[in-house]
């Protein structure tokens, strides 16, 4: 059985408009997160995720990550936004006939590389 204490893991708290409360998240699984009131709470509830998430990678027969293995640059991230930038972004995509995580992408890399011109 694994030890699921050694999964590094971070806490963070949620804002009223996210429905308050603490959002922990595991960067060895990218898809698994759980929330709850307290930092307490959002602890039981991530690991009973964590523990179904690697319940769910094994029935599958998908290889399970090592502690510590997803470091800190995976390429990918989840990022919340208000419903009204979610709106504008998706019809702003369709527009340019392309997905949203394609439209975001290339913002974010366009706007980087601005910022490196400027320095």
């Amino acid at each position: 059985m694994r030890d699921l204490s050694q999964y590094p893991f971070e806490i963070r708290p949620l804002s009223e408009e996210d429905g308050g409360g603490y959002l922990i998240s595991f960067p060895d699984f990218s898809e698994c997160i759980s929330d709850g009131e307290t930092p307490e709470e959002a602890m039981r509830n991530g690991m009973d995720a964590l523990r179904e998430t690697i319940a769910a990678l094994e029935s599958m027969g998908f290889p399970v990550p090592e502690p510590g293995s997803g470091g800190r640059y995976s390429g990918k991230f989840i990022q919340r936004v208000p419903k009204s930038l979610h709106a504008r972004l998706a019809l702003r995509a369709k527009q340019e006939g392309v997905s949203m995580n394609t439209l975001v992408n290339t913002m974010l890399a366009e706007s980087l590389g601005k910022r490196e011109i400027v320095k």
